[in-house]
């Protein structure tokens, strides 16, 4: 070989080889879209973003006025660098949306495209609301901006007011079918998921551990009222200002605890914190309270109920999430049986199987 066409050969090599070295080298992640910017006036809640210096933020807990950094309290987490946008909102025309973060603060106007390939748009400020089951978001949006002129409905409910008497022969008058009707819109995706037996099967799992709750909807508070001053918990900043004895359980699911308040309140728009009596004194209040924690809450389970029933985990797994070990894996079978006993019945009522997975 000719010395011309060896230091060609090894040019050529060494070319070669710099592609293949310097080409992951050079790669580089994009930044995240930025989360709405952060406000001092606002409050933030557990889970909820908010972008600060050129980096998204999350909070840990509730704060409010705490400038986001690694310091302070500790209330914030840095969750890297972000850039553009403003807590997902779309830019540009067609289908350049981007995609749902759960958990990530949204603000009226952003508009997301959720897992189901749907795009939905913000109708309130959010802090990552699901938007199938949410009516802080807007029917399915086109990608031309068509569409997203109504709220998402909840039709005609599965149990009809005849089988919910049926279902509840002795409940309080409290307890209207039309206030649960009325509950109904702020969560559209509660047993209108999946298929029709799928949707019957939610809706019987949700008032058979409603009723296991209340004595079959006779109970509107908790009756031991010794326990009432028990449920203020003080080392939340926003305290108890309803009064330390005012956060006993009430409604379908005896929803207690000042935190708790809050968080349904938050989730519904009603200042529950302030006016925790509205529980107990609204129908429709009331049933939407239920529904919080029935479309949006784990507990100690590990999703859920809403999850549970339409993802096939089965009537048990709405147990875990709603008591956890003071009743599954031992903890009280009996109480475990009395409701799996309400579940059957009512599936029955509405003429559907039960489906596996009944205990837990």
């Amino acid at each position: 070989m000719s010395r011309r066409r060896l230091m060609a050969f090894i040019a050529a090599l060494a070319t070669a080889v710099g592609l293949v070295l310097l080409g992951p080298m050079t790669t580089t992640a994009s930044a995240a879209t930025c989360a709405a910017s952060w406000n001092s006036s606002s409050v933030y809640t557990g889970g909820m973003s908010a972008s600060y210096n050129g980096h998204n933020w999350l909070a840990k807990w509730w704060t409010q006025g705490e400038t986001p950094s690694t310091g302070g309290s500790g209330v914030w987490a840095d969750q890297g660098s972000c850039t553009g946008g403003s807590g997902g909102s779309g830019g540009g025309s067609g289908c350049s949306y981007p995609a749902w973060v759960a958990g990530r603060a949204y603000v009226a106007g952003d508009i997301v495209q959720y897992t189901n390939g749907n795009y939905y748009k913000a109708s309130h400020d959010n802090p990552g609301y699901d938007p199938t089951i949410s009516t802080w978001y807007w029917d399915p949006y086109s990608c031309t901006g068509g569409g997203g002129t109504n709220p998402p409905t909840n039709g005609s409910f599965v149990v009809s007011e005849a089988q919910f008497n049926q279902m509840f022969p002795n409940r309080n008058s409290f307890y209207t079918y039309s206030g649960l009707t009325a509950a109904l819109s702020a969560y559209p995706g509660f047993a209108t998921t999946g298929s029709d037996t799928v949707k019957k099967q939610e809706a019987a799992a949700f008032l058979a551990n409603v009723s296991h709750e209340t004595g079959g909807l006779v109970y509107i508070v908790e009756q031991n009222t010794a326990n009432y001053s028990h449920y203020c918990d003080t080392s939340r900043s926003y305290g108890c200002p309803a009064g330390q004895s005012a956060y006993y359980g009430r409604g379908p699911i005896q929803l207690s605890w000042n935190f708790n308040y809050k968080a349904a309140g938050d989730a519904l728009g009603i200042d529950l914190l302030n006016n925790p009596n509205l529980v107990q004194t609204d129908s429709a209040v009331a049933w939407k309270t239920g529904l919080w924690y029935w479309n949006t809450q784990t507990g100690p389970g590990t999703m859920t109920p809403h999850n549970a029933m339409v993802n096939g985990a089965g009537f048990g797994e709405t147990i875990r999430s709603i008591n956890g070990s003071i009743e599954c894996n031992g903890g009280n079978p009996a109480q475990v049986q009395s409701r799996i006993n309400a579940y059957q019945n009512f599936t029955s009522i509405l003429g559907v199987p039960t489906g596996g997975n009944l205990s837990c």
